[in-house]
């Protein structure tokens, strides 16, 4: 049965038999089409001569019924910046109604009641759905580093006369049904200049466009005779790391025969994927209600609708920041993360701000509040972070950070580093660190305090996260590159040489490297109880981090190679400073 034979045995078992023309226009395919469609039909003995479903036809649709669908509500739904940390997309309130729950009920309407929902970011917010609608919800710990095809790779052995259906889809018309003759994905009629979906005449689809190709909507269905190939697919891309980014339709796309395009009208389906969408489709929706707008709005004397272009900035792994623009002008907001107002002190932060604004090396802020943490600063053009592998851009780096050093600013507070390795662990409530030898690890790292203490001649603000992407190469009104430095939340009193750790674990600096990196800032005349010094805040900072990371782990949040390598660092440094210093004649703990 090809494309068009199916889509007419389709309209005849889902809407009735009606006559050809009536059919036709159901279908949108030509009158001669459907009449050559229903010939073979009858020919292949499915319907009768009246449009009748024969035995044959009824055999087809029950082994073509839609099983079970897999709803795809594991990430962190980046673009709906600001009201993204309260709530998971598929949660929100659209027209009255949640975007998930709107799904849920077309798929019963349809007869559906084999749902499995992939949750990550917030995933306990979804747990009431499991006893008001009886549906399996399937954990993905990867979501903050990894695209949906991660996602889909949970659920694979599922798949089988399936819907896969992303969350943030708003359907005017209910598009599951209780028949499906063959495997499709839906996109919509209208066209796109960049990301869209290209059709061949067959309406297969040949792969991504770049030009006037149709939207994709992302609803799918996968029947049992291609779902063999798509778990092939899913497994083979997700064993290659270089892959963590995909979209699952790479594996969809992939499928020989090519898979069918399901085109509707661009009013039937809307996805809501950011802010301003939501803003557009439904702005009765309480969900937009921002504190973050409202600050904007409080900032500028603007209205609401006057914040527009908003767009995510980056993945913070502290804060999520994104860029807006406001009568005219473009600019950031940062947003706290979760948990973050257990790890960082606003009010030291905007003491920090207060001392080093004007010095030029920072992004000065339009706005700072101390108590929940939001800042706004100008939005800088053609902007780039240091590349830690080049040795021109490092050399910029460590000047512009040793003039900080000695300008020898001074705030209130201290940023105690020992001190937060050891708070980070009380943070996480019992549950402990991953790692099996964290204990005689950290028991090593703190014996290393004394030595840096002593051996600490001087201590100013320090900034703690000087990592190469807070390094920001920009270009001024006269179009000179400039540096400064941003992301000061962590900046306290501490000996300014932890900054050159910093930089160095954050850049998976090899010893090598750490210690080109020592003689670029101290011009090469670095004496070894200071290398010794440094090797030690190397080793007491990977601790440090991969401890923020066991804290960030029990909110959901994983980090993955970054929490690896950052207890490599704690391991393999603390190593390096003991052989240095026996060495030497040194002894450091």
């Amino acid at each position: 049965m090809n494309r068009y034979d199916a889509d007419v045995f389709s309209s005849i078992v889902r809407e009735g038999a009606g006559n050809q023309r009536t059919i036709a226009s159901r279908t949108g395919l030509s009158l001669g089409v459907v009449n050559k469609s229903v010939k073979n039909l009858k020919d292949e003995g499915y319907i009768s001569e009246d449009l009748a479903v024969l035995k044959p036809g009824m055999d087809l649709i029950k082994k073509k019924t839609p099983a079970n669908a897999v709803i795809l509500a594991a990430g962190f739904g980046m673009r709906m910046v600001p009201i993204n940390l309260e709530v998971p997309k598929a949660l929100l309130q659209v027209k009255g109604q949640t975007l998930i729950e709107r799904q849920i009920e077309q798929l019963h309407e349809a007869g559906i009641k084999d749902i499995t929902v992939v949750v990550g970011f917030l995933m306990e917010q979804f747990e009431y759905l499991i006893d008001r609608y009886g549906v399996d919800l399937v954990p993905n710990s990867e979501y903050f580093f990894k695209n949906n095809l991660y996602s889909v790779d949970k659920v694979v052995d599922r798949i089988g006369n399936t819907y896969i259906i992303p969350c943030d889809i708003w359907c005017r018309n209910n598009p599951f049904t209780t028949f499906e003759p063959y495997s499709w994905y839906m996109v919509s009629e209208e066209k796109i200049a960049n990301g869209g979906i290209k059709l061949n005449r067959q309406l297969e689809i040949t792969g991504k466009g770049e030009a006037d190709a149709n939207k994709m909507i992302g609803i799918s269905y996968i029947d049992g005779e291609d779902a063999e190939k798509l778990r092939s697919n899913v497994k083979k891309l997700t064993q290659n790391p270089a892959n963590d980014n995909l979209f699952w339709e790479a594996a969809l796309f992939d499928l020989e025969p090519r898979i069918n395009a399901k085109i509707i009208s661009a009013s039937d389906a809307v996805e809501i994927n950011t802010y301003e969408q939501l803003r557009e489709f439904d702005s009765d929706s309480n969900q937009l209600r921002s504190d973050a707008i409202d600050v904007i709005a409080g900032c500028f004397g603007a209205d609401h609708s006057e914040i527009v272009d908003i767009e995510i900035l980056k993945k913070g792994m502290t804060n999520r920041s994104f860029i807006f623009t406001c009568k005219g002008d473009r600019y950031i907001m940062r947003i706290p993360g979760e948990g973050t107002d257990l790890l960082i002190d606003r009010e030291h932060e905007a003491e920090v701000y207060h001392k080093i604004s004007g010095r030029g090396f920072c992004d000065d802020p339009v706005y700072i509040d101390p108590k929940t943490g939001y800042k706004i600063t100008r939005f800088l053009n053609d902007v780039r972070s240091l590349d830690p592998l080049c040795e021109e851009d490092l050399r910029k780096g460590m000047k512009l950070l040793k003039k900080f050093h000695d300008s020898d600013i001074k705030v209130g507070h201290d940023f105690d580093i020992y001190g937060q390795i050891e708070y980070y662990m009380t943070l996480c409530k019992g549950s402990g660190s991953v790692y099996k030898d964290h204990d005689q690890t950290q028991e090593n790292i703190l014996s290393l305090r004394s030595f840096v203490e002593n051996h600490t001649e001087k201590k100013c603000l320090t900034h703690i996260d000087a990592i190469p992407d807070n390094f920001l190469f920009y270009k001024d009104s006269d179009g000179l590159e400039k540096l400064q430095l941003t992301d000061w939340e962590y900046s306290g009193m501490q000996d300014p040489l932890v900054d050159l750790a910093m930089f160095s674990i954050y850049s998976y600096y090899t010893r090598e490297q750490a210690d080109h990196l020592i003689d670029i800032y101290f011009d090469g005349k670095c004496d070894a109880v200071t290398r010794i010094k440094i090797y030690c805040y190397i080793a007491s900072c990977g601790l440090l981090w991969s401890n923020w990371c066991d804290f960030k782990r029990t909110l959901g949040v994983e980090f993955g190679e970054y929490s690896l390598k950052q207890y490599r660092y704690a391991k393999d440094f603390f190593k390096l400073a003991m052989e240095e210093a026996q060495k030497e004649g040194i002894c450091i703990r």
